[in-house]
């Protein structure tokens, strides 16, 4: 039950460090959008890929918190009034 609320709190502070990050980096956004897309796929499928083949938990957080960080870079690059984040 711990680990259950501890990976959901991990993966829950993905959320502010990929608005950190996005508003850190705000010139990037634009021209970087096909990268953080081909992560967050990249992720997707090697969390797909981890859940059938290993079932390494680790890992699978890994790749969860860093798609969701992408996932909200990619987002927040269609923002035009992220100077005022």
């Amino acid at each position: 039950m711990i680990s259950i609320i501890l990976v959901g709190l991990i993966l829950a502070t993905a959320f502010p460090i990929g608005f950190l990050l996005a508003w850190l980096c705000r010139d990037e956004l634009k021209q970087g959008r096909k990268y953080f897309k081909l992560i967050a796929g990249v992720c997707v499928v090697g969390i797909a890929g981890l859940l059938i083949l290993y079932r390494n938990f680790s890992a699978i957080l890994t790749l969860a918190y860093i798609c969701i960080v992408s996932l909200i870079s990619v987002h927040m690059g269609y923002d035009r009034n992220l100077r005022t984040l």
